[in-house]
């Protein structure tokens, strides 16, 4: 029995395109926010910049302080202040994105496998956004946040994917070793890669795979359907 099962969400339990994704995500975030009277190129400078910086987090402050420091600057005010309006939008236009994923019947049981192979089962996605944006996504993939021990989210993680120490630092939260975990992924370096530099391994999931000329996966790997059957032999 494994200490920990961890899942990706957006290519692996949710399937999408995640390129296509963030173009429409960002494009609907953007309009909502020029309608409330933001500068279009400062919220995009804004924005990107504030990924960037998440993404290079150095562990000193949350992504989400990070986030905010450098849109903040950007748009030279304090742009939480306009909170409601993000979370209106998360509640209504970001719901529009849902169009461009899929969704995967054998989710659930592989969830449900996860569970009863693993003490903890995690939602390792991307820390770039906020909980109301991920439990919005993980309802799409047809989950609910609890049926995760550790959903990571902007404002719990001080690290980013590709980062290894976004891994390392989620099982030192249970204080489990890197080989008694697995990591289930589509991307080869941000899922595959990362995780085995701590020494979690990694199993590849295929149907939405994001490849990696510079970090192949020479571990296990195989469509959704097989990654079940794997589970199963856990």
């Amino acid at each position: 029995m494994k200490k920990a099962i961890l899942f990706d969400l957006d290519g692996t339990l949710l399937p999408m395109n995640l390129d296509e994704f963030i173009k429409m995500y960002f494009g609907l975030l953007g309009r909502k926010m020029v309608g409330h009277g933001y500068d279009p190129e400062q919220f995009k400078k804004g924005m990107w910049g504030g990924v960037e910086a998440m993404l290079h987090n150095d562990g000193t402050m949350t992504n989400e302080e990070r986030f905010w420091a450098v849109m903040n600057a950007c748009m030279g005010r304090d742009c939480r202040e306009d909170e409601e309006i993000y979370e209106n939008f998360y509640q209504n236009e970001y719901h529009q994105a849902k169009a461009i994923c899929g969704v995967n019947p054998l989710v659930a049981e592989a969830v449900k496998l996860a569970h009863e192979k693993a003490e903890k089962v995690i939602l390792a996605t991307s820390p770039l956004y906020p909980s109301i944006a991920v439990e919005g996504r993980v309802e799409w993939a047809g989950l609910k946040m609890s049926d995760f021990d550790l959903v990571t989210t902007y404002d719990t993680e001080r690290f980013c994917k590709p980062n290894p120490e976004y891994y390392r630092d989620i099982i030192a939260r249970f204080g489990f070793s890197p080989e008694d975990c697995v990591m289930i992924g589509n991307d080869e370096k941000e899922d595959m890669w990362a995780a085995e530099q701590v020494g979690i391994e990694g199993f590849l999931v295929t149907d939405n795979l994001i490849a990696r000329e510079e970090c192949h996966h020479q571990g296990k790997r195989g469509t959704f359907a097989e990654l079940i059957q794997w589970l199963e032999t856990l």
